[in-house]
């Protein structure tokens, strides 16, 4: 009698939807990381942007702080080097690497979205980038992500050691400054994901007060828990105020536009 149901008792080898992240946790046991959290007040960015048409999605709206708040706190466009000896390099600007999750030949794969300069984006054209990222066909997106997870594993480390270890501007430009990573979406929170930049964000769902816990998990050797504190604060502070008043803007517009005057 034929079943669907995977049989026991099989060897196989590691498919290529699962190498990238294999490699991904190999090299997060190097960073030594820290996560600190904030509970902040969302209630008025999220009626705000209820109203916003076409819909601008949270992460868009994170990543976008992000980039801004990295500004002001430079170190987080940071990387740790320990060869020759150890050093730090800063980027000019951020990178953001948002993990996206898509189906490809029937299997879940984790992929990265890379965005150049998130916080000089406006917010539409933003979310038009990552929904191109999260519908868009996905060979053309992620061509060298599937070439890479196609090949063998000495390969790939080599791929990956030189990003992580020795490339600078190559580095941010394929990893990213910074990670964005959530499932909010699906009303669950990540208590601390895993991340070879300095700085990675989450964020969990909004509960009826409008109020949402927002963590960054940061590499302890760049910076210490009392600066990531003010960071969080900053965080919340650009949202409810630069990213809040971009959402009205765009409100006052849709309002003004000749479509709905006339």
């Amino acid at each position: 009698m034929n079943s669907s149901k995977p049989q026991d008792g099989r060897t196989f080898l590691i498919p290529p939807s699962r190498r990238l992240t294999w490699d991904l946790l190999r090299l997060n046991r190097q960073v030594p990381l820290c996560a600190h959290d904030r509970t902040c007040d969302f209630s008025r960015l999220a009626e705000v942007r209820s109203k916003v048409q076409p819909r601008i999605s949270w992460p868009a709206l994170m990543l976008k702080a992000f980039g801004l708040m990295a500004v002001a706190f430079p170190e987080f466009r940071q990387t740790w080097y320990r060869w020759p000896i150890a050093h730090l390099y800063q980027h000019p600007h951020s990178v953001a690497a948002m993990t996206v999750q898509r189906v490809h030949k029937e299997r879940p794969w984790l992929f990265w979205a890379m965005i150049d300069r998130p916080e000089s984006l406006p917010l539409p054209e933003l979310q038009r980038v990552l929904d191109q990222y999260q519908t868009g066909p996905i060979r053309p997106q992620y061509k060298d992500l599937l070439r890479l997870a196609r090949l063998p594993t000495l390969l790939r480390r080599l791929f990956w050691g030189w990003n992580f270890h020795v490339a600078k501007a190559g580095r941010a430009k394929r990893l990213g400054t910074f990670f964005l990573s959530t499932l909010s979406g699906k009303g669950v929170e990540i208590q601390s994901p895993p991340s070879i930049q300095t700085g990675c964000l989450t964020y969990g769902p909004l509960n009826e007060c409008g109020l949402s816990r927002v963590t960054i998990a940061y590499d302890h050797r760049v910076m210490d828990g009392a600066f990531v504190a003010d960071a969080l604060q900053c965080l919340e502070d650009v949202l409810n105020g630069v990213i809040l008043d971009e959402l009205e803007a765009l409100v006052d517009g849709d309002k003004n536009s000749p479509a709905l005057s006339s």
